[in-house]
Protein backbone atom coordinates (compact mmCIF):
# COMPACT_ATOMS: atom_id res chain seq x y z
CA UNK A 1 0.00 0.00 0.00
CA UNK A 2 1.40 3.33 -1.15
CA UNK A 3 1.89 6.07 1.73
CA UNK A 4 0.42 9.36 0.96
CA UNK A 5 2.53 11.83 1.33
CA UNK A 6 2.70 15.75 0.08
CA UNK A 7 5.06 18.28 0.14
CA UNK A 8 2.65 21.72 0.84
CA UNK A 9 4.27 25.05 0.74
CA UNK A 10 3.86 28.31 3.04
CA UNK A 11 5.69 31.47 1.72
CA UNK A 12 7.88 29.21 -0.30
CA UNK A 13 9.41 27.38 2.43
CA UNK A 14 8.45 23.61 1.86
CA UNK A 15 6.69 22.05 4.43
CA UNK A 16 6.62 18.01 3.97
CA UNK A 17 3.42 16.12 5.18
CA UNK A 18 2.51 12.55 6.14
CA UNK A 19 -0.80 10.80 6.22
CA UNK A 20 -1.03 8.40 9.55
CA UNK A 21 -3.82 5.75 8.54
CA UNK A 22 -4.04 4.38 12.37
CA UNK A 23 -5.04 7.91 13.78
CA UNK A 24 -6.59 9.28 10.00
CA UNK A 25 -4.39 12.73 10.26
CA UNK A 26 -1.66 14.68 8.76
CA UNK A 27 1.77 15.08 10.44
CA UNK A 28 3.56 17.41 9.14
CA UNK A 29 7.85 17.38 9.70
CA UNK A 30 8.77 19.20 12.78
CA UNK A 31 11.79 21.03 11.59
CA UNK A 32 9.67 22.58 8.75
CA UNK A 33 7.28 24.02 10.96
CA UNK A 34 9.93 24.90 13.25
CA UNK A 35 11.18 26.38 9.65
CA UNK A 36 8.00 28.53 9.18
CA UNK A 37 7.15 29.99 12.21
CA UNK A 38 10.38 30.83 14.06
CA UNK A 39 13.13 32.74 12.57
CA UNK A 40 16.79 30.54 12.87
CA UNK A 41 18.91 29.09 10.57
CA UNK A 42 19.15 26.24 12.34
CA UNK A 43 15.92 24.62 12.51
CA UNK A 44 16.81 21.35 13.49
CA UNK A 45 18.70 22.55 16.56
CA UNK A 46 16.21 25.08 17.66
CA UNK A 47 13.49 21.70 17.53
CA UNK A 48 15.66 18.81 19.27
CA UNK A 49 16.65 21.57 22.14
CA UNK A 50 12.61 22.99 22.37
CA UNK A 51 10.57 19.59 22.60
CA UNK A 52 13.53 18.46 25.15
CA UNK A 53 12.38 21.17 27.30
CA UNK A 54 8.24 20.19 26.61
CA UNK A 55 7.44 17.17 27.25
CA UNK A 56 3.44 18.08 27.05
CA UNK A 57 4.42 17.69 22.80
CA UNK A 58 5.23 14.05 23.20
CA UNK A 59 1.90 13.42 23.00
CA UNK A 60 1.63 15.11 19.40
CA UNK A 61 4.30 13.76 17.88
CA UNK A 62 5.41 10.29 15.74
CA UNK A 63 8.84 9.34 14.58
CA UNK A 64 8.08 8.27 10.83
CA UNK A 65 9.72 8.04 7.61
CA UNK A 66 9.71 11.08 6.10
CA UNK A 67 11.45 12.04 2.63
CA UNK A 68 14.79 14.32 2.97
CA UNK A 69 16.19 16.93 1.21
CA UNK A 70 18.24 14.53 -0.41
CA UNK A 71 15.07 12.66 -1.65
CA UNK A 72 15.73 9.53 0.23
CA UNK A 73 13.40 8.03 3.65
CA UNK A 74 14.79 8.95 7.02
CA UNK A 75 13.07 8.55 10.57
CA UNK A 76 12.15 12.18 11.77
CA UNK A 77 10.05 13.57 13.97
CA UNK A 78 6.65 14.67 12.60
CA UNK A 79 3.66 16.50 14.48
CA UNK A 80 -0.12 16.89 13.55
CA UNK A 81 -2.12 19.91 13.85
CA UNK A 82 -3.22 19.76 17.41
CA UNK A 83 0.68 19.86 18.50
CA UNK A 84 1.27 22.69 16.13
CA UNK A 85 -1.40 24.34 17.58
CA UNK A 86 0.41 23.88 20.55
CA UNK A 87 3.66 25.19 19.16
CA UNK A 88 1.54 28.73 18.72
CA UNK A 89 1.16 28.74 22.55
CA UNK A 90 4.50 28.16 23.43
CA UNK A 91 6.00 30.06 20.90
CA UNK A 92 5.00 33.27 20.30
CA UNK A 93 5.34 33.96 16.42
CA UNK A 94 4.10 36.87 14.00
CA UNK A 95 3.19 34.36 11.57
CA UNK A 96 1.02 31.74 13.76
CA UNK A 97 -2.53 33.45 12.47
CA UNK A 98 -1.48 33.19 8.45
CA UNK A 99 0.18 29.06 9.57
CA UNK A 100 -2.96 28.12 11.31
CA UNK A 101 -4.92 29.62 8.31
CA UNK A 102 -2.74 28.10 5.62
CA UNK A 103 -2.91 24.63 7.32
CA UNK A 104 -6.97 25.10 7.09
CA UNK A 105 -6.95 25.99 3.59
CA UNK A 106 -8.02 29.47 3.81
CA UNK A 107 -5.02 31.12 2.76
CA UNK A 108 -6.20 30.79 -1.32
CA UNK A 109 -9.13 28.63 -1.01
CA UNK A 110 -9.60 28.51 -4.71
CA UNK A 111 -6.00 27.08 -4.94
CA UNK A 112 -7.02 24.46 -2.19
CA UNK A 113 -10.00 23.68 -3.34
CA UNK A 114 -8.92 22.94 -7.06
CA UNK A 115 -5.99 21.49 -5.46
CA UNK A 116 -7.72 19.11 -3.61
CA UNK A 117 -9.90 18.43 -6.86
CA UNK A 118 -6.68 17.76 -8.80
CA UNK A 119 -5.72 14.90 -6.12
CA UNK A 120 -8.76 13.43 -7.49
CA UNK A 121 -7.91 12.92 -10.56
CA UNK A 122 -5.27 9.88 -9.65
CA UNK A 123 -6.49 6.80 -10.90
CA UNK A 124 -10.01 7.88 -11.48
CA UNK A 125 -11.89 7.85 -14.67
CA UNK A 126 -13.41 11.56 -14.33
CA UNK A 127 -11.38 12.37 -17.45
CA UNK A 128 -12.56 11.39 -20.74
CA UNK A 129 -9.51 9.37 -22.14
CA UNK A 130 -10.43 9.08 -26.07
CA UNK A 131 -10.27 13.19 -25.81
CA UNK A 132 -6.54 13.15 -24.35
CA UNK A 133 -4.13 16.02 -26.14
CA UNK A 134 -7.26 17.63 -27.18
CA UNK A 135 -8.57 21.47 -26.36
CA UNK A 136 -11.84 19.51 -25.17
CA UNK A 137 -9.85 17.30 -22.70
CA UNK A 138 -8.16 20.71 -21.27
CA UNK A 139 -11.88 22.09 -21.07
CA UNK A 140 -12.52 19.04 -18.83
CA UNK A 141 -9.73 19.11 -16.63
CA UNK A 142 -10.54 23.08 -16.20
CA UNK A 143 -14.12 22.64 -15.73
CA UNK A 144 -13.42 20.29 -12.73
CA UNK A 145 -10.86 21.69 -11.34
CA UNK A 146 -12.16 24.96 -11.10
CA UNK A 147 -16.38 24.71 -11.45
CA UNK A 148 -18.03 26.22 -8.56
CA UNK A 149 -14.66 28.52 -8.10
CA UNK A 150 -14.44 30.21 -11.69
CA UNK A 151 -17.66 31.17 -13.21
CA UNK A 152 -15.61 30.79 -16.47
CA UNK A 153 -14.25 27.42 -15.49
CA UNK A 154 -14.24 24.97 -18.53
CA UNK A 155 -14.77 28.29 -21.22
CA UNK A 156 -12.27 29.22 -23.53
CA UNK A 157 -11.95 33.30 -23.43
CA UNK A 158 -12.96 35.40 -26.17
CA UNK A 159 -10.28 38.43 -24.16
CA UNK A 160 -6.89 38.72 -25.50
CA UNK A 161 -5.14 38.68 -22.29
CA UNK A 162 -1.00 39.10 -21.36
CA UNK A 163 1.36 38.18 -18.39
CA UNK A 164 4.67 39.58 -18.31
CA UNK A 165 5.07 41.43 -20.57
CA UNK A 166 4.01 38.20 -23.40
CA UNK A 167 0.32 38.53 -25.09
CA UNK A 168 -1.27 34.99 -25.38
CA UNK A 169 -2.89 34.39 -28.27
CA UNK A 170 -5.52 36.86 -29.72
CA UNK A 171 -9.16 36.32 -28.29
CA UNK A 172 -10.53 36.81 -31.66
CA UNK A 173 -8.70 34.06 -33.39
CA UNK A 174 -8.09 31.59 -30.51
CA UNK A 175 -10.80 29.18 -31.74
CA UNK A 176 -8.84 28.82 -34.83
CA UNK A 177 -5.30 28.37 -33.08
CA UNK A 178 -6.96 26.11 -30.76
CA UNK A 179 -7.97 23.97 -33.76
CA UNK A 180 -4.02 23.89 -35.45
CA UNK A 181 -2.75 22.88 -31.69
CA UNK A 182 -5.43 20.06 -31.66
CA UNK A 183 -4.22 18.82 -35.21
CA UNK A 184 -0.43 18.78 -34.18
CA UNK A 185 1.57 15.21 -34.07
CA UNK A 186 1.99 13.81 -30.33
CA UNK A 187 3.53 10.28 -31.08
CA UNK A 188 6.97 11.15 -29.65
CA UNK A 189 8.27 13.39 -26.57
CA UNK A 190 9.48 15.80 -28.52
CA UNK A 191 6.13 16.66 -30.37
CA UNK A 192 4.36 16.24 -26.73
CA UNK A 193 6.49 18.77 -25.25
CA UNK A 194 5.33 21.21 -28.80
CA UNK A 195 2.21 20.70 -28.57
CA UNK A 196 2.35 21.77 -24.81
CA UNK A 197 4.50 24.64 -25.59
CA UNK A 198 1.53 25.80 -28.12
CA UNK A 199 -0.75 25.06 -26.09
CA UNK A 200 0.72 27.88 -23.58
CA UNK A 201 0.96 30.02 -26.35
CA UNK A 202 -2.64 29.77 -26.57
CA UNK A 203 -3.84 30.09 -22.90
CA UNK A 204 -7.31 29.50 -23.39
CA UNK A 205 -8.60 30.60 -20.02
CA UNK A 206 -8.75 33.48 -18.11
CA UNK A 207 -7.15 32.17 -14.94
CA UNK A 208 -5.54 28.62 -14.35
CA UNK A 209 -4.08 27.44 -17.38
CA UNK A 210 -0.44 26.36 -15.85
CA UNK A 211 -2.25 24.10 -13.46
CA UNK A 212 -4.70 22.82 -15.91
CA UNK A 213 -1.91 22.14 -18.75
CA UNK A 214 0.72 20.60 -16.78
CA UNK A 215 -2.11 17.77 -16.01
CA UNK A 216 -3.35 17.89 -19.44
CA UNK A 217 0.67 17.10 -20.22
CA UNK A 218 1.13 14.47 -17.98
CA UNK A 219 -2.39 12.55 -19.35
CA UNK A 220 -0.97 12.79 -22.82
CA UNK A 221 2.50 11.49 -22.26
CA UNK A 222 0.99 8.78 -20.16
CA UNK A 223 -1.80 7.63 -23.19
CA UNK A 224 1.19 8.28 -25.44
CA UNK A 225 4.55 6.99 -23.96
CA UNK A 226 3.53 5.69 -20.62
CA UNK A 227 5.56 8.26 -18.94
CA UNK A 228 4.73 11.40 -16.62
CA UNK A 229 6.57 14.13 -15.26
CA UNK A 230 8.15 14.21 -12.23
CA UNK A 231 7.55 17.76 -11.29
CA UNK A 232 9.25 17.48 -7.67
CA UNK A 233 12.61 17.36 -9.32
CA UNK A 234 11.94 20.76 -11.14
CA UNK A 235 12.96 23.42 -9.56
CA UNK A 236 10.35 26.52 -9.89
CA UNK A 237 12.77 29.21 -11.09
CA UNK A 238 14.34 26.91 -13.75
CA UNK A 239 10.65 25.99 -14.96
CA UNK A 240 9.52 29.78 -15.43
CA UNK A 241 12.30 30.80 -17.22
CA UNK A 242 12.26 28.05 -19.79
CA UNK A 243 8.59 28.27 -20.36
CA UNK A 244 9.69 32.45 -20.66
CA UNK A 245 11.88 30.94 -23.67
CA UNK A 246 9.52 28.22 -24.79
CA UNK A 247 7.95 30.56 -27.83
CA UNK A 248 11.18 31.74 -29.37
CA UNK A 249 13.15 28.36 -27.71
CA UNK A 250 11.97 25.32 -27.14
CA UNK A 251 15.15 23.63 -26.15
CA UNK A 252 15.30 24.51 -22.87
CA UNK A 253 11.94 23.36 -21.83
CA UNK A 254 12.35 20.00 -23.55
CA UNK A 255 15.87 19.34 -21.82
CA UNK A 256 14.27 20.01 -18.46
CA UNK A 257 11.10 18.21 -19.12
CA UNK A 258 13.21 15.67 -20.43
CA UNK A 259 15.25 15.15 -16.99
CA UNK A 260 12.49 14.58 -14.92
CA UNK A 261 10.26 12.09 -17.25
CA UNK A 262 9.37 8.88 -15.05
CA UNK A 263 7.78 5.67 -16.31
CA UNK A 264 6.40 5.85 -12.49
CA UNK A 265 2.58 6.95 -13.81
CA UNK A 266 1.38 4.59 -11.15
CA UNK A 267 2.74 5.68 -8.33
CA UNK A 268 0.56 8.03 -6.40
CA UNK A 269 3.05 10.01 -4.46
CA UNK A 270 5.04 10.60 -7.32
CA UNK A 271 1.24 12.15 -8.66
CA UNK A 272 0.10 14.16 -5.58
CA UNK A 273 4.02 15.79 -4.94
CA UNK A 274 3.68 16.75 -8.84
CA UNK A 275 0.18 18.73 -7.94
CA UNK A 276 1.69 20.35 -5.04
CA UNK A 277 4.50 21.61 -7.12
CA UNK A 278 2.59 22.73 -9.65
CA UNK A 279 0.87 24.44 -7.51
CA UNK A 280 3.70 26.15 -6.29
CA UNK A 281 4.76 27.44 -9.64
CA UNK A 282 1.74 29.71 -9.73
CA UNK A 283 2.31 31.08 -5.89
CA UNK A 284 3.69 34.70 -6.30
CA UNK A 285 6.97 34.87 -4.21
CA UNK A 286 7.25 37.50 -1.60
Amino acid sequence: MKRKTSIRYFLSNSVRGIWNNEENCWYFSATDIVNIIVETKDPRRYWNNFKRRHNQLSSFCRQLKIFSRDNKEYLADVINEEGISTLFILIPSKNSRDVQNWLKGKLDPVDEQSKKRAYELFGSELIDKSLVGTTKCLQQIHSYLFGGLYSFAGQIRTKTISKGGFTFANGEYLPDTLKAVDKMSDSTFPEIVSKYVEMNIAHPFMEGNGRTMRIWLDMLLKERLSLCINWSKINKKDYLDAMEKSPVDEKPILLLLDSAKTNSVSDREVFLKGIDYSYYYEEIDE
